[in-house]
């Protein structure tokens, strides 16, 4: 295909690159990511969970997560900020009888004192004192994090200019230590690099116009030198390749 033709397919992509909760199958089978990590969150979460356990979600995205844990629903509560999310978490979560309410999970938690058994979050702001706080004696909290380093040879790949990490302080050391200074028991904590792959430029494009704060000021027209270069890479390697940087910790009251 010809430089025009790649232009007009990467302005679509860039033109309908928005997102319903957190939901990636625009893009199913023209990228892969976490397929290979050495753990399997929803096997930990699942391993602690009994039914009449009671469990918070922060940052629930759309929900999506929490309702395939198919926990007892009057036992859930859940966490979203996001607007578009928060309303769909209204229209979603709250008529199935979940305890949803609209939080920053980086600050307070809108919950009693010792209200859970298990708080989660994957991929979410958290707050280390207000979990310790919702938390009852014994209850655990785990976490998914999206790393520091997280998609930096993209980034690099798209972007005319380098940018500052945007959350350097996402590293599983950081977390942990500020887990152990509410007095929590560290029970897991892991820290992987794996493989995120693209095979197909459009996909990058609507990828990169949804992670938005990782690729900041990113729009076709504007890098579109770099998107010829990685159309040339695609056509050669047969792949365009990064690093996705996760880590994993669960922690006891």
């Amino acid at each position: 295909m010809d430089k025009e033709g790649l232009l007009q397919i990467w302005l679509q992509e860039e033109a309908v690159a928005h997102i319903h909760g957190w939901d990636f199958s625009h893009i199913r089978g023209k990228y892969e990511e976490e397929h290979d990590l050495p753990w399997d969150y929803k096997e930990i979460v699942r391993d602690y969970l009994r039914p009449e356990m009671k469990l918070l979600d922060i940052d629930t995205g759309g929900g999506e997560f929490l309702l395939s844990l198919d926990h007892p629903h009057h036992n859930l509560a859940a966490t979203e900020n996001y607007q578009p999310n928060v309303e769909l978490c209204k229209g979603k979560l709250v008529p199935l009888g979940i305890d949803f309410k609209k939080a920053d999970g980086s600050r307070n938690l809108p919950f009693r004192d010792q209200s859970f058994d298990i708080v989660i979050n994957r991929h979410g702001n958290f707050n280390p004192k207000e979990i310790g706080r919702v938390l009852k004696d014994g209850g655990v909290f785990i976490t998914e994090q999206v790393g520091a380093e997280n998609d930096r040879e993209l980034v690099e790949l798209l972007l005319n200019d380098l940018p500052d990490i945007p959350f350097p302080d996402q590293y599983l050391k950081i977390a942990r230590a500020a887990f152990e200074k509410e007095g929590f028991m560290v029970m897991q904590a892991e820290e992987a690099f794996r493989p995120i792959k693209f095979w197909d430029v459009g996909a990058l494009v609507w990828f990169a116009r949804i992670i938005e704060w990782e690729f900041p000021g990113f729009h076709v027209k504007d890098c579109l030198e770099n998107l010829y270069h990685a159309q040339e890479v695609l056509e050669q390697e047969g792949v365009i390749e990064g690093k996705i940087h996760r880590f994993l910790l669960v922690v006891k009251k």
